[in-house]
């Protein structure tokens, strides 16, 4: 049975409070206006018989003496193969001028899926981007960070990977987002033909808080489903420190006692409930998560990203427009590298970001004044070369063909004997002299 409450005590930002008993944490109710018109809210807090709510648009209209319902279940979503090719609201609701979606209703916010039924991870995610298919390959099933600061071209990289991938499905959940990133990514699935299989849920910098907190539970709860239905789904977040500074925002707002930098003490858990929705399915589907965190001030060690570092498993580290392999990892790539990727690949990959290493060395010396060798020549020649072949994130071409190319690249600067590399594959893969 529903309850009814018609007395509102307390109204502080997107915070309503009641007096109510028999209701439970993240339950849904409705508010109805004295005006005919309704809003939805959401249980976040109780203090004895005092329940603390957060209203999903601003509160502008509610009066004290509004009648709020509870509806004795949680947010849900609406999923069903409609869902792609459309693009929703942190609550579920078009934004695309389409109709409203039918289909099965499911709770958002679940626990992740039993360890019982999770396998090792070990088929790569194809991007045709060569800084991580080749030197820090995405794995199914991993849940990775790109960690870049604001001005970087990482929404552009997520477009990419959403239009280069092999998987099945491409969820992609965006959190505080300005409205021609918005706009950006709608032209992108329809430009590249991406679209069929992509679903959006939108959070515009405008929209209340409460719906960028939304954002991750909608779009990881329709994973679930996908995956559970034999999909390999790509989940596709940016940007995590938005949905952060929005728990951050609430918790000010319920006085909460602040920990570090102002976030609530239930960060980490906060942030590790959705990352760990990541999984690779026994017998089915799979989910891979990609998040954008933007570092404020490019500080590594802020709550946010340092947060994220204990939970994920590596991160791409963007900046200066490229993605820097000295900064990233991907804890996964040993799972499919040489396994199910082509013999060669760990040593072509080891040895290209060590000589790109050594070439650092040469240029710092250049810099410096120093007179330079022939092999520190043959290493800014190779740097050059890395840079435009491999870090350049225009470039668009499968791993295979990027092996091929690293081993051109380093036959047109180096002698075989100069590298270090293997013999046996040498013989197989160096490039012959023309």
């Amino acid at each position: 049975m529903r309850k009814v409450y018609d007395r509102i005590l307390d109204m502080r930002g997107n915070l309503i409070a009641v007096s109510a008993e028999g209701v439970r944490l993240g339950e849904l109710a409705v508010i109805h206006k004295q005006d005919g018109t309704k809003t939805y809210a959401t249980v976040l807090r109780f203090e004895g018989d005092i329940v603390t709510l957060q209203v999903f648009e601003n509160t502008r209209g509610i009066s004290t003496g509004d009648h709020v319902t509870f509806l004795n279940k949680q947010m849900q979503a609406t999923y069903g193969s409609a869902l792609l090719g459309r693009c929703f609201t942190g609550e579920g609701d078009p934004i695309d001028g389409g109709p409203k979606i039918l289909g099965e209703m499911i709770d958002i916010g679940m626990p992740s899926f039993n360890p019982v039924k999770r396998i090792i991870p070990k088929e790569m995610v194809r991007t045709n981007i060569p800084m991580i298919d080749l030197f820090n390959c995405l794995v199914r099933s991993q849940k990775i960070p790109i960690f870049s600061i604001a001005g970087e071209p990482y929404n552009p990289l997520l477009m990419r990977i959403a239009n280069q991938t092999d998987a099945d499905v491409v969820i992609i959940g965006g959190m505080g987002l300005r409205f021609d990133d918005y706009q950006a990514f709608i032209e992108n699935a329809e430009n590249s033909g991406s679209r069929d299989k992509t679903v959006m849920f939108v959070h515009q910098a405008t929209d209340p808080p409460v719906e960028c907190l939304l954002v991750p539970d909608m779009s990881l709860a329709c994973a679930e489903h996908f995956a559970s239905d034999g999909k390999n789904v790509l989940v596709l977040l940016t940007d995590m420190t938005a949905f952060a500074d929005a728990i951050k925002e609430i918790a000010i707002t319920m006085d909460q006692i602040p920990s570090n930098r102002g976030y609530p003490g239930s960060l980490y858990s906060d942030l590790a409930s959705r990352y760990e929705k990541a999984v690779d399915i026994d017998g089915s589907g799979s989910i891979t998560i990609v998040a954008v965190t933007t570092m404020p001030g490019g500080d590594v060690t802020h709550p946010i990203p340092d947060n994220t570092g204990y939970i994920t498993e590596g991160q791409y580290y963007l900046h200066d427009g490229a993605i820097d392999p000295f900064g990233s990892l991907s804890r996964l790539k040993q799972q499919v590298i040489g396994k199910v990727t082509r013999e060669d690949h760990g040593e072509v990959a080891n040895t290209m970001i060590r000589l790109y290493a050594d070439s650092k060395k040469a240029r710092e010396r250049q810099a410096m004044g120093f007179k330079l060798s022939r092999w520190d020549e043959k290493l800014l020649r190779y740097s050059h070369l890395f840079e435009e072949r491999m870090m350049n994130l225009d470039v668009n071409i499968s791993l295979e063909e990027a092996l091929d190319l690293g081993w051109r690249t380093m036959s047109e600067c180096f002698l075989l004997e100069e590298i270090g590399i293997k013999k046996a594959l040498a013989d197989k893969y160096w490039p012959e002299e023309k």
